[in-house]
């Protein structure tokens, strides 16, 4: 997949590793959706000039945060999600992937990575693995 080093959050401290393989200069772009605890950890992450992209918060989005490292490293920390725009900017968004990123799948230039596929009767098998945690890449429904 292109990546030079996965880290597993499970057995491995990411910000540790992350430091590590960037010789303690820490990583430019983070893009999360864990929130809760990881928020503080990804501010430790970051580089200077870093940006941290927000786009859910499964861990939780409330947590108590150090903000003396953004403002010495000049992070920027944004977020975002598609639930409160408006229809427009849904289907602006809607053009742009099929103007920018259908060509690429199209073209086998980028594929998801897809761990399983469980027929539509079977939902509720694919709900299991989610829950189990052990899967890597998308789990899909197959519609007929």
């Amino acid at each position: 997949m292109g990546a030079e080093r996965a880290i597993n959050y499970k057995s491995e401290d990411f910000v540790a590793v992350t430091q590590e393989l960037t010789e303690g200069r820490g990583v430019d772009l983070i893009l999360d959706m864990v929130g809760g605890d990881y928020i503080q950890r990804n501010i430790s992450a970051a580089a200077v000039e870093g940006r941290i992209v927000y786009i859910a918060f499964l861990g939780g989005p409330k947590v108590e945060v150090n903000f003396a490292p953004i403002m010495l490293k000049r992070l920027k920390l944004t977020g975002s999600t598609l639930r409160p725009q408006s229809i427009q900017a849904k289907a602006d968004i809607a053009n742009s992937l099929e103007e920018k990123v259908w060509p690429l799948l199209n073209a086998g230039t980028v594929s998801p990575i897809i761990d399983s596929v469980f027929p539509l009767e079977k939902a509720n098998e694919a709900h299991k693995r989610i829950d189990d945690s052990a899967h890597i890449g998308k789990i899909m429904l197959e519609v007929s």
